[in-house]
């Protein structure tokens, strides 16, 4: 692969690292029934976290895919919610603020060194088209 299209890869990957966190992040409130309890009927169920599975190919550049988080949910004790069960417990997403900062953390780094290295291979080539005419 080339330098320009293994740093493209990168850039996707860690837009994707952002995309995926914010969802978890905006959605951490987003509780709903836990499996299975008598008045679950009518709710939506609790936000699904996702997370991303990047990994590198072979010659060069990474793959980000999306997967979910498993176990999907944790009990959280809310009695007023109206899906909760006869312990008041709901299903709240398992999401990880200090794992989600990480993330953004990452994402943002990441694509800063990509988008460096397309700026320096940029750089490169117009020297070499420079030294040519």
């Amino acid at each position: 692969m080339s330098t320009l299209s293994i740093a493209t890869s990168g850039l996707a990957a860690a837009s994707l690292r952002l995309q995926v966190s914010a969802n978890n992040v905006a959605n951490i409130s987003s509780t709903g029934p836990l499996p299975g309890a008598p008045n679950a009927g009518g709710f939506p169920p609790a936000y699904v976290p996702q997370r991303l599975n990047q990994v590198d190919v072979a010659g060069g550049g990474t793959v980000a895919t999306v997967g979910t988080v498993s176990p999907s949910f944790v009990s959280q004790f809310d009695p007023s919610a109206p899906f909760a069960d006869k312990n008041g417990l709901v299903a709240a997403p398992n999401v990880d603020l200090a794992n989600e900062i990480v993330q953004q953390i990452t994402a943002r780094l990441e694509f800063a060194f990509n988008a460096k290295v397309i700026q320096t291979e940029s750089e490169k080539l117009k020297t070499l088209l420079d030294i040519k005419v």
